[in-house]
């Protein structure tokens, strides 16, 4: 079947989700939703407004504060999480089509994407229902103990790289904590994240604990952060617009999670398997179209081994396979939108202005009928320096930069020397080694000899300006739990604190 078969009618303005019913924008807007592939308008939705954000956190608000899903049993939300699961199991041809056509990325990838979706429904449809309560040994004749409850009513705003997944490792734990949600996706991608939400309306949701609105980030993104009914704001994409998340935050001092950007450092030693570590040093960056936070997009080589380093790189990186994500042959895909593949192109100017050398790549293709997509050629810079915005700022494209080191402490301090981190990776055929470096790596997720497996039983977050608090895991499940200590007078009389006059 082809993927375009899983689209719906371009001209048929695809809805919100708001209190359990479909609803168009309150100011009647719509946006297209574009192929990053080729250009075409492949959707129609409508835009919501900062009304429509405060109607949707209403909706949560009475949902879990009246109309009883604050006291929901975790066996009921575990049933629901498993149908959710199931029905998109049977789908997963439709979804990873959808995520393709909307994203550009190539198919094995997406279907990948949403077998991980389905899976981090089913984990934590079976996390919520185990135990998760302590009791304390206390002086005098007391029963001390904490229990964890549900924050409450939690914003969930959701980046155009991973358009499904993202989604659903914020909402799974969410749900299966007993919040309510009020979710946006990117204004690029929001195709699979409404089809996911039919299958959230047929399960049975009672109306209001889980909320779909459509719309930009300065306008619905805005009122989630500032509007005081959200106990928590949840967000994933740039640090920029995560510090201005942080801010509106403030103002009502709820709580935040951020996973924000990177740079991240893939550390290659002369010991390591030199196939291996050429192979993932590409999967890092080249992966998902370097779209991805955690890309390994700045390759520290040793010196000793660097000639015959780059040579092999540079060699495969030319024979990657550039187009359509639905061509199953496509390695790599076009970049999300014309704008963002110009301010690819615009680093890539400035490093070769800066002084950097490109061994690779540097343009748009056009060629083989590539012209009306936003594709990028796998692109390579050497002879950089620490200073360069190449090597400082997230360029979030297929960009490898690559520094050298001659010493374990140098390798260190480079890996270190931006205001990231969030991922980072070592090569090295000596284990202790591997070790002493990882555990002096600033980055919240490492990898030895390996670099981009996640795991939905693992914490995913960073240190420094990539990011707050944790997703996946059971730490991402206690992101959306409150901790209440409850104390119990096993002898009722009176304390005799103030003498009876």
């Amino acid at each position: 079947m082809a993927a375009n078969s899983f689209l719906t009618d371009p001209r048929t303005v695809q809805k919100m989700y708001i209190d359990g019913q479909w609803v168009l924008g309150s100011d009647n807007q719509t946006r297209e939703v574009i192929n990053p592939a080729n250009g075409e308008v492949i959707g129609l939705v409508t835009e919501g407004t900062r009304d429509d954000a405060r109607k949707a956190v209403q909706a949560a608000r009475r949902a879990f504060d009246k109309d009883g899903w604050q006291e929901s049993k975790a066996r009921d939300r575990a049933a629901l999480l498993h149908k959710i699961a199931d029905l998109l199991e049977q789908r997963v041809e439709e979804f990873a089509s959808l995520d393709t056509l909307n994203n550009g990325k190539p198919l094995r990838e997406s279907r990948y994407d949403v077998s991980d979706a389905v899976n981090q429904f089913r984990y934590y449809a079976g996390l919520c229902t185990k135990p998760h309560g302590i009791t304390y040994d206390v002086p005098d004749e007391m029963q001390s103990m904490v229990v964890r409850e549900p924050i409450g009513v939690v914003g969930q705003i959701i980046p155009w790289n991973y358009p499904l997944v993202m989604a659903t490792q914020k909402i799974a734990p969410a749900i299966a904590a007993g919040c309510a949600i009020v979710i946006k996706p990117a204004e690029q991608t929001p195709l699979s994240l409404i089809r996911l939400f039919e299958i959230i309306d047929q399960v049975g949701f009672p109306p209001g604990v889980i909320n779909l609105v459509l719309g930009a980030g300065e306008t619905v993104g805005a009122e989630l952060a500032e509007n005081p009914l959200v106990d928590k704001v949840a967000f994933t994409g740039g640090t920029d617009t995560g510090i201005k998340i942080m801010k509106a935050a403030a103002d009502t001092i709820k709580k935040v999670g951020l996973e924000l950007g990177g740079k991240s450092p893939n550390i290659v030693f002369a010991d390591a398997d030199f196939e291996t570590a050429v192979d993932y040093a590409l999967y890092a960056i080249f992966a998902n179209q370097g779209e991805v936070c955690s890309a390994g997009s700045r390759l520290l080589l040793e010196a000793s081994i660097y000639d015959r380093f780059v040579e092999e790189l540079v060699a495969r990186a030319k024979t990657i396979k550039v187009g359509p994500g639905t061509d199953e042959e496509t390695e790599m895909g076009p970049l999300i939108t014309e704008e963002h593949m110009n301010r690819v192109l615009s680093y890539i100017e400035t490093g070769i202005k800066e002084g950097a050398t490109l061994l690779c790549g540097g343009r748009r293709l056009m060629e083989n009928g590539l012209d009306r997509g936003f594709f990028v050629e796998p692109t390579i810079f050497t002879n950089t320096t620490p200073d360069m915005r190449i090597v400082q700022e997230e360029i979030f494209g297929p960009v490898l930069v690559i520094q050298t080191f001659t010493a374990e402490e140098e390798a260190i301090e480079l890996a270190n020397g931006t205001r990231y981190g969030l991922a980072g990776a070592v090569f090295t055929s000596d284990v202790a080694k591997a070790h002493r470096v990882i555990r002096k790596l600033r980055a919240g997720i490492t990898w030895i000899n390996t670099y981009h497996p996640t795991y939905n039983e693992a914490p995913w977050g960073g240190y420094k300006q990539s990011g707050i608090g944790r997703e996946l895991g059971t730490y991402g499940f206690e992101e959306y739990l409150e901790i209440k200590q409850i104390n119990v007078n096993l002898q009722v009389e009176p304390s005799g604190w103030f003498q009876k006059r």
